[in-house]
């Protein structure tokens, strides 16, 4: 079974969740539900009864009783098409996922901040459980809208100067380790796909050094990261349009990394 939601193939917030294989007393029903959701969540058009049950591998009659207690509870809304889409207690779990990762509230000020000084974009980052998820984001409109890096969803670690700066918080084996695991796509033709190279980049910053990327994770967008320093496991990040950062945009970054020490962890 599926363990998380998941958004154009990636690995959503719930990744953070730790996955300890089936349990012995797994009720199916329940799993089965779980399925179903995922499904409808994931499917940029509505879907159709038999389309559910179909996808889910589970029997007509049974998708029929699971979907509606589905929408009695608020997780599944039917349309007047009869299609179904996620309903509003999606968006309610949501929002409590984001507050247990104990995202600090000065965070959203700060985000905020860069993004009017600065006109460019802002997200925050957090390791969890071993994967890089963006959990907060303020647009700019001087950046790009890049639908792979959108607040619940898994960063990009070896392209992208949000994971990067992520990355160096990590010891030497735990960066080796998550990056064999989750592999080294190449998002264009600057993408760095060699673990070698990575480590030859990574290894001489500490947290609270910057990063920045030209083009890895997309074609003509500049990346600039930096991780809160200390022990948080959490990064700022902020994108650019082209390959060349615009002045003092690394020193906005600067400050902002700063006003979040002592704030995270």
């Amino acid at each position: 079974m599926v363990k998380q939601f998941r958004h154009d193939g990636q690995r959503g917030i719930l990744g953070c969740v730790q996955n300890h294989g089936e349990p012995t007393d797994l009720i199916r029903s329940v799993s089965r539900a779980l399925r179903i959701i995922e499904q409808v969540a994931a499917s940029p058009q509505p879907l159709p009864v038999k389309v559910i049950a179909r996808r889910c591998e589970i029997n007509l009659s049974t998708a029929y009783h699971l979907i509606r207690t589905l929408c009695y509870e608020g997780y599944l809304v039917r349309l007047a098409s009869g299609g179904y889409v996620a309903g509003p207690k999606l968006a309610e779990r949501f929002h409590d996922l984001m507050n247990s990762l104990q995202r600090p509230a000065e965070a959203s000020a700060v985000l905020r901040h860069l993004t009017d000084v600065t006109g460019h974009s802002a997200y925050l980052g957090r390791i969890c459980d071993g994967r890089l998820v963006v959990i907060d984001l303020v647009e700019g409109a001087r950046s790009p809208w890049l639908e792979d890096l959108q607040p619940g969803l898994e960063t990009a670690a070896h392209a992208t100067a949000l994971g990067k700066a992520l990355m160096t918080t990590l010891p030497d084996r735990a960066r080796k380790s998550l990056l064999a695991e989750h592999g080294m796509r190449p998002f264009t033709t600057n993408t760095v796909t060699e673990p070698e190279e990575i480590e030859a980049e990574l290894a001489p910053l500490r947290p609270g050094d910057m990063v920045v990327e030209h083009g890895e994770f997309r074609d003509g967008v500049c990346c600039a990261g930096v991780a809160i320093p200390g022990d948080s496991g959490w990064a700022l990040s902020t994108t650019v349009r082209g390959l060349t950062l615009p002045d003092g945009l690394l020193t906005s970054l600067r400050l902002a990394s700063a006003d979040l020490v002592g704030a995270v962890g």
